[in-house]
């Protein structure tokens, strides 16, 4: 089975450590490796580097190469700009379509953690069996939700399809993007609904004939770049077709158009957390709200329910403070309450023409 885990994105929602000339993925959040380092880690040792590949920008294919130094250097698919994740899950999928039609894929994103990773594996390695003996399905890889949460997409799901090695499969029902916080509790008590993490399993086969048929414009243009794959026009070619494609999220292109019986569920508890977020690191790292999380030379005195994450030189003292982030790098100081997060995008976006444009 192929591994592809996708390390494009910018991530400003980790801002001011994650900027565009070195996103989240590539940075040390989480220990002494980077979030792409632990993804690839935590597939060994069932998923040889050969059967790894990394989809990024361009100008990050030097820096995946540096930290993933084993990985073969044409398994780096570097996009020459961004055009949304349909185009670049479609990518990846015509240029496997060409080499292993029909062997199974599974697409996994960088900027995630997953404490159980046994049991991760395990549920990967059934559900490529499943997808190899019917090659024409798609299995999507769900967390058993934790909380009712509103910042994430919802899979529901209904009756058992069938049980392979101890991991349940059902039948897929329907997507349902972020909900309200009514509807979060609902899908939350109903034991049919697992909260959706971009991960799924199928063959490239099956994948790109879903391109095909809806979403025509593109999968003639990624048809055109893969005709050239393994030739010197390859790169040409990529940079002439893949900056006029549609730029579309790939959940709306494919995944929302999926029909049900083409589709099984996964919902295990394998301690997934997205930590693409400041508030969502914290949710993942403790067990607790009132405890802390910090990082470098930090000092905290009659503090609860905060994260301060030092990258700089100074020392960091917090004293009674309660449910704040800190973040501080070497140019930027950023104090904010936790519910504030999802004003940290909206202000990046705002230095944008600015003096401090370079600090995005």
């Amino acid at each position: 089975m192929k591994a592809v885990i996708f390390a494009g994105g910018v991530g400003t929602r980790l801002w001011p450590l994650s900027r565009k000339q070195s996103p989240k993925q590539f940075e040390k959040i989480v220990g002494d490796k980077s979030t792409l380092q632990l993804a690839a880690g935590r597939l060994q040792p069932d998923f040889a580097w050969e059967d790894l590949y990394i989809s990024t920008g361009k100008k990050y294919a030097e820096t995946v190469s540096n930290q993933l130094p084993k990985l073969p250097p044409n398994h780096i698919i570097g996009e020459p700009v961004m055009r949304d994740v349909g185009p670049a899950v479609g990518l990846i999928t015509a240029l496997l379509h060409k080499d292993t039609p029909n062997e199974p894929m599974v697409i996994l994103w960088s900027d995630h953690l997953v404490k159980k990773e046994d049991l991760f594996r395990k549920i990967l390695r059934v559900a490529g069996e499943v997808v190899a003996e019917e090659p024409e399905k798609i299995v999507l890889v769900s967390q058993k939700a934790r909380f009712p949460s509103v910042n994430l997409g919802w899979i529901s799901y209904g009756k058992p399809a069938f049980e392979k090695e101890n991991v349940p499969f059902y039948h897929f029902a329907d997507f349902q993007y972020r909900p309200d916080e009514e509807t979060a509790k609902r899908y939350f008590s109903s034991g049919h609904h697992t909260w959706n993490l971009g991960y799924f399993v199928t063959t490239p086969r099956f994948l790109l004939s879903q391109f095909r048929t809806f979403a025509p414009n593109l999968y003639s243009g990624l048809v055109r770049i893969a005709d050239a794959w393994h030739t010197d026009r390859y790169q040409e070619v990529l940079e002439e077709v893949y900056p006029t494609l549609e730029k579309i999220n790939f959940d709306h292109a494919i995944l929302e158009k999926l029909s049900p019986s083409d589709a099984y569920v996964v919902s295990e508890n394998i301690e997934w957390s997205d930590v693409g977020a400041w508030e969502a690191l914290k949710e993942a790292l403790v067990d607790s709200d009132d405890k802390n999380v910090t990082q470098g030379e930090v000092m905290l005195q009659d503090t609860e329910d905060s994260l301060v994450y030092n990258y700089g030189n100074q020392l960091v003292v917090a004293i009674d403070c309660k449910e704040l982030l800190v973040v501080n790098t070497d140019d930027v100081l950023l104090v904010c309450r936790k519910t504030s997060v999802p004003k940290v995008k909206k202000l990046v976006e705002n230095l944008s023409g600015t003096k401090h444009e370079h600090l995005t």
